[in-house]
């Protein structure tokens, strides 16, 4: 029997959030159970349903899509995949480190959607690639233009720990691939890639998938 993964859709405009939820609700195993229009709103929804995933608008009236991302993982065991347009890619970091899963562009293809809210649904962190480029622009733009210094970026000091299937693994990482897509492109287990993508933070000391696709690009990694 499948099971259904039940979704929250925040947005402040009506007319996406009646698209969002025709895309959802036609696949088999998603199904919509409510939507906010503001950030409180979808903190009190997100209380009151407990949702498996909540798709999550950034630019909200009341409370901003970081800070109800925040409040909602503070208190709940649901995943926030954030959908972002790219005028604002500074929210990116700040809503990782508010507790979102993942990010996906608004517009991305309706079977990009539902892969993506399944993908969060599991467990995984996902970043578009395109949205991955937009990290690492910003990411690096940052670090040329800080002074030189003598402290490494995270985890500069272990990158020898890793084993070669686990480089190849941050490799794919970087190019912005879920464990599914990296399953596939190594013909692995989906459970396999995940502990790889596991230990590889752990033992270059990184805390997301975002730091570790910054750490790929910087330490010569990235494609």
């Amino acid at each position: 029997m499948t099971t259904e993964t039940r979704v929250l859709l925040a947005d402040d405009q009506a007319l996406l959030r009646s698209a969002l939820a025709t895309i959802l609700d036609a696949a088999p195993d998603l199904t919509v159970v409510g939507q906010a229009g503001t950030g409180r709103e979808a903190v009190a929804l997100a209380r009151e349903l407990r949702p498996d995933v909540i798709c999550m608008d950034v630019q909200m009236p009341e409370l901003d899509g970081i800070e109800a991302t925040r409040q909602i993982r503070s208190e709940l065991d649901c995943a926030v995949l954030v959908l972002t347009t790219f005028n604002r890619e500074d929210y990116l970091v700040e809503a990782l480190n508010a507790g979102a899963a993942g990010f996906l562009l608004k517009n991305s293809r309706p079977e990009q959607l539902a892969d993506a809210v399944r993908a969060v649904a599991a467990g995984d962190a996902l970043l578009s690639p395109e949205v991955t480029r937009a990290v690492i622009a910003r990411a690096m733009g940052s670090a040329s233009a800080e002074p030189t210094g003598p402290e490494p970026c995270p985890g500069t000091a272990q990158v020898g720990q890793l084993t070669d299937r686990e480089t190849e693994v941050l490799r794919l990482v970087a190019q912005g691939l879920s464990n599914d897509e990296i399953a596939a492109e190594l013909v692995l287990g989906r459970a396999t890639v995940k502990t790889h993508v596991s230990n590889l933070l752990t033992k270059l000391g990184l805390r997301d998938r975002v730091q570790a696709v910054v750490f790929a690009y910087r330490n010569g990694l990235g494609s």
